[in-house]
């Protein structure tokens, strides 16, 4: 009786094979035969799930944030049952960082991939901007929460600061990356800016708990 082939397993193995291969060599250099030898299988296997390059970039970037993700939930477990929302918001930008293998994998991928939009109307024309938009609100809503409980700065402008936040730590991930400065370096600033952000109640474990 012939094996059943899972095919979202099967899109997965090679979006892993992407990961990987981009993370060594760089996205802009990669191409379907070579992903199809990373994953250990044909060509036209892989053009059989990923019709275009554009589409498989795609699909692989959305794997990559499946495991951001999770990793983001990996902190917030370890932070407790109840970590309050500068707790969830340090997760949300420490995992970003690029702080080990994995996190400076989706760091670089996640760059490359928007800069490569910018020049590829195939590219372009997926929505690449909805997980962006997605970070931002969420960001946003935490920290009207936290103006709401008490736990920030009534003054602050939820929304601008969530910007400032994620912009702020992708160009530290970018200097990270490049060597100009280290992950400690760029987490102390961070943290900075969150302690200014917090300053009205001096939260303890529940806000601020290590991530």
């Amino acid at each position: 009786m012939p094996k059943r082939v899972d095919h979202e397993e099967r899109r997965a193995q090679i979006a892993e094979a992407l990961i990987q291969v981009a993370g060594r060599r760089g996205l802009h250099a990669v191409g379907m035969r070579d992903v199809a030898a990373e994953a250990g299988v044909s060509l036209r296997l892989v053009q059989y799930y990923f019709e275009t390059k554009e589409k498989l970039l795609f699909y692989g970037l959305q794997h990559l944030t499946d495991r951001f993700t999770a990793r983001v939930g990996a902190r917030l477990a370890a932070a407790g049952p109840a970590p309050g929302p500068r707790a969830t918001i340090e997760a949300l930008l420490l995992a970003s960082l690029p702080t080990d293998e994995e996190s400076r994998t989706f760091h670089l991928l996640y760059s490359s991939y928007s800069i490569l939009s910018v020049t590829d109307e195939a590219l372009a024309a997926q929505p690449f901007i909805d997980n962006p938009d997605a970070a931002e609100n969420a960001l946003t809503g935490l920290l009207e929460q936290a103006k709401a409980a008490g736990l920030a700065d009534d003054g602050i402008d939820a929304r601008t600061e969530a910007i400032s936040l994620l912009a702020m730590t992708a160009t530290m991930g970018t200097s990270i990356l490049v060597g100009q400065r280290s992950p400690e370096s760029a987490i102390a600033v961070l943290r900075h800016h969150l302690d200014r952000i917090f300053a009205a109640t001096g939260t303890t474990a529940n806000g601020t708990g290590s991530i």
